[in-house]
């Protein structure tokens, strides 16, 4: 699965099937089969990078297994995540953890090889984001708003990567306007001048050893 950056008209598609053998098997399917249960399976939030127009989200499965086993992955982007254009932000990198929130919870790479699993530890496995085109701070305040009440952009997202004030909760969420309006201004004052075109994300600089990245396009 893949989730298509956003494009200069319209943000980006969410776990797209673009990869040979990556279809999503529907739970029941796998639960029949092999000794698990696939405990959730949705939109991961926040996923999709920042931007006027927002990058696809990916996707957020937790697989509880029924006896000792041993994972395995292949996947990558787990370091460089899908880049941001034209002042957008890159997406949130692939990423596993096992035992999330328990006594044994640990990270696991994405280039894995029969990494240990115990009977009823979860497997949460969250897929890369797209990255978003455009100046986040100028996309509309309605389509953040929607963006929530969808569940693709989670309160505090929106607040960070947007500007955007919510107040109140769940279906009755609703904005703030004078205190987006000022957050905006304090945000875009705070920028660089020389903003980049490309966002690479954190892991970039990570690999390049916390070096400054030009603007350029490296392949």
């Amino acid at each position: 699965m893949a989730a298509p950056a956003g494009r200069p008209y319209a943000d980006g598609e969410d776990t797209v099937h673009v990869v040979p053998d990556s279809r999503n098997l529907p739970a029941e399917f796998s639960e029949a089969r092999f000794p698990l249960l696939v405990e959730r399976l949705g939109l991961a939030i926040d996923s999709g990078g920042p931007g006027r127009y927002r990058g696809g989200l990916g996707y957020d499965k937790h697989i509880r297994m029924l006896v000792d086993a041993h994972f395995m992955s292949i996947a990558d982007r787990s370091i460089l995540s899908c880049w941001g254009l034209a002042g957008g932000r890159a997406g949130r990198p692939f990423e596993v953890v096992i035992d999330p929130g328990g006594p044994n919870e640990r990270v696991v790479d994405a280039l894995a090889d029969a990494e240990p699993v115990r009977a009823d530890e979860v497997i949460r496995i969250r897929t890369t984001g797209g990255g978003g085109w455009g100046d986040p701070l100028t996309r509309p305040v309605a389509e953040v708003l929607r963006d929530v009440r969808w569940r693709k952009v989670s309160v505090q997202g929106a607040r960070r990567d947007y500007g955007v004030v919510l107040i109140g909760d769940g279906d009755d969420v609703a904005v703030d306007e004078p205190e987006t309006t000022r957050l905006r201004a304090r945000l875009a004052a705070a920028r660089r001048a020389d903003e980049p075109f490309f966002d690479r994300g954190p892991g970039y600089a990570r690999l390049s050893g916390g070096r400054a990245c030009a603007d350029v396009d490296h392949r």
